[in-house]
């Protein structure tokens, strides 16, 4: 808080009226500023320090820092090491030879044992919370032993120079088989020979990379050989899998279940025959992005059949907007899938991905405003996807442009014009201007304005009328409830009769060659009913100077 002022004593006098307004001066100051330094430090007041610890030279702040080390540690055989990752205090004492036990729990590990991925494992100080476990325990895997499931479990102790310490537990360390004579060789060191065994790449006898290789190959023909039996099965026992679009389902689902069977294959195997677990943690990661692959793989193969499927449907049915709605929502998908296998495949690797996601969220809103176009043809292309004022194959006018909807993307959309060129409009214009759909035209309209002779009498105006109006009422195209024809205007220069109509059909050809059935068969009737049609004639006036000037006057001849 800020102080008060010290100062007021030794200035004011006592008994003055310059001292009571200088007191009032001080109170009325020191009140605010008093307030004002309490809400300032009031939240520093409640902010606690944070607190520090020296790092830890083995690194086993988190539980997966204690898993990386104590797998650094026995694939460079330095057991001694390896026992400081380890709690040798058990409930009845403390172990003393803690490199036999360090041995001993790698040999357990080696024979079957389930150990979760590196980047699985938490490397918070505090561990996963959210794992049903008491706060200071965090379960890595399992281990079989003597048909018995074992936790491998770590938990949390006190380091010497304070701050957490994550050790495998006294209770997994107690289960952990310490046997006096030589162990039981797994199916792998019973295989291989003797220099394979001896010869270590990166902490690993090379005869278990090499066997995990061949596990590997021969879990893919395994997956390849099961899945390629049971289509066959399905097939012959269901005839309707040979027939599109059953047919394409069994096929997407093939690769995609045959990769995700090797990759389950590849971790049971390598278990069940005791590769060394340091190598198979090493590999965990791979497999499940294998098996993040085959699902996303399913998933892309799916929204293939399926996009494929529905568009044939709505061709079959001439829907047009279903089939650009179709299309739209599969490149969504897709790219859908894409971003969320980059962010499962990063996370998997160990990378932060919430951090990322919110960097790219703030990186996102700059983007935004320096790619404004590019929102704004995406929200354009929802606009036409969502509204529908054209559909592929509609023939529309947009501006000055006319042509015919080929594809309708996500940035803009492809016109094909009369002159059999493509005009592309980024979609931001196209859903902001004028669109004029001649697709969904019901009818046409036939409105011919016909300018009569002046020297056609009033009798022969009737008589052409009527045959005009014969014309339009006995033809089966046209709308009779909307025909009309007229005398509507007599102009200085001819009599002009209004047609009006509807002819009952979309099929623009079809309008061309009923109005010029009708058209002749008007001329027919003003030509043989009346006197013709009034024809413009041009006049060249002289004056009395003899100076022609030339004047154009539309005049009924």
């Amino acid at each position: 808080m800020f102080p008060a002022p010290n100062s007021s004593p030794n200035i004011i006098k006592p008994g003055s009226i310059a001292s009571l307004i200088w007191l009032a001066v001080i109170l009325l100051c020191a009140i605010p500023v008093t307030g004002m330094a309490q809400e300032v430090t009031e939240p520093d007041s409640v902010v606690a320090a944070a607190p520090t610890w020296p790092e830890d030279s083995l690194g086993r702040r988190s539980p997966q820092g204690t898993v990386t080390g104590f797998i650094r540690a026995v694939a460079d055989e330095d057991y001694d090491r390896a026992a400081l990752y380890l709690n040798l205090v058990t409930a009845n004492d403390t172990i003393q030879d803690g490199a036999a036990v360090a041995q001993a729990l790698q040999r357990m590990l080696d024979q079957r044992s389930k150990t979760m991925p590196r980047s699985w494992i938490s490397q918070l100080p505090e561990g996963d919370l959210d794992d049903n476990l008491p706060p200071n325990q965090e379960r890595v895997g399992t281990a079989t032993v003597d048909d018995q499931h074992i936790d491998i479990l770590l938990e949390k102790t006190e380091g010497p120079a304070g701050g957490p310490v994550w050790l495998v537990a006294a209770e997994t360390i107690s289960k952990v088989p310490l046997q006096e004579v030589a162990p039981e060789e797994t199916v792998i060191e019973k295989t291989l020979p003797g220099f394979l065994e001896d010869n270590r790449w990166g902490g690993v006898p090379a005869g278990h990379w090499m066997g995990y290789l061949l596990i590997a190959v021969a879990a893919y023909l395994l997956g390849w050989g099961m899945t390629s039996g049971l289509i066959l099965l399905i097939s012959y026992i269901w005839r309707k899998t040979r027939d599109e679009p059953t047919y394409g389902f069994i096929r997407a689902f093939s690769l995609p279940v045959r990769l995700y069977l090797a990759a389950l294959l590849l971790v049971y195997l390598s278990q069940r025959l005791g590769i060394s677990f340091v190598l198979r943690q090493r590999f965990s990661e791979l497999t499940i992005i294998v098996g993040l692959i085959a699902v996303l793989l399913l998933l892309w193969r799916l929204v293939d059949v399926i996009t494929n499927f529905s568009q044939r449907r709505l061709v079959d049915r001439h829907n047009m907007a279903g089939i650009s709605i179709v299309l739209f929502l599969r490149r969504g998908a897709k790219i859908a899938l894409v971003v969320l296998g980059v962010i499962f495949i990063l996370d998997t690797l160990g990378f932060d991905v919430t951090t990322g996601l919110a960097a790219l969220g703030i990186g996102g809103i700059a983007l935004a405003l320096g790619a404004q176009k590019t929102v704004e043809n995406f929200v354009g292309s929802v606009t036409l996807i969502a509204d529908q004022p054209i559909r592929v194959g509609d023939y529309c006018q947009v501006g000055d442009t006319s042509g015919t909807v080929e594809q309708i993307g996500m940035r803009s959309t492809r016109l094909r014009t009369t002159e059999r060129t493509i005009v592309t409009i980024p979609n931001g214009d196209f859903s902001s201007q004028k669109i004029e759909n001649f697709a969904h035209r019901d009818r046409f309209l036939f409105s011919p304005v016909l300018r009569l002779r002046y020297d056609t009498t009033p009798p022969q105006i009737q008589a052409v009328l009527r045959a005009l109006r014969e014309t339009l009422t006995s033809h089966p195209k046209i709308d009779k409830t909307s025909a009309r024809v007229r005398l509507t205007e007599i102009t200085a220069d001819a009599l002009k009769v209004e047609v009006f109509s509807y002819v009952l059909t979309n099929d623009f050809n079809e309008q061309l060659e009923i109005k010029e059935g009708l058209l002749l068969t008007m001329m027919d009737a003003v030509n043989t009913k009346g006197k013709g049609f009034a024809l413009p004639v041009q006049q060249l006036l002289v004056s009395n100077d003899g100076t022609g000037i030339e004047q154009k006057n539309e005049k009924s001849s």
